[in-house]
């Protein structure tokens, strides 16, 4: 394999970690199991917040509103997942 389509496949499975990761917190925050004021709980949260909410915001306003359900993160895997399968079929 290309040690650049290597480095870019990495670079994608780890934001794609950090997407199911940021989407799992939040859901641990809305039920109440995991307290949000916690210091580290709540860097960890700002760290992820902050890297994945660019690429989730202009999904999330494209996107109908289905009231409490969230699945911005789903579609931004699900493409994330199409580009790279493209660029394997590609190069």
């Amino acid at each position: 394999m290309n040690p650049l389509l290597w480095l870019l496949d990495t670079v994608v499975s780890l934001y794609i970690w950090m997407v199911v990761a940021q989407a799992v917190l939040s859901l641990l925050i809305g039920f109440g199991i995991v307290n949000a004021r916690q210091p580290l709980v709540s860097s960890i949260g700002e760290f992820l917040y902050r890297v994945t909410e660019p690429a989730l915001a202009p999904i999330r306003r494209r996107m109908p509103n289905l009231g409490p359900v969230d699945i911005s993160p789903m579609v931004l895997i699900i493409g994330l997942l199409f580009l790279m399968r493209l660029v394997h079929w590609v190069f």
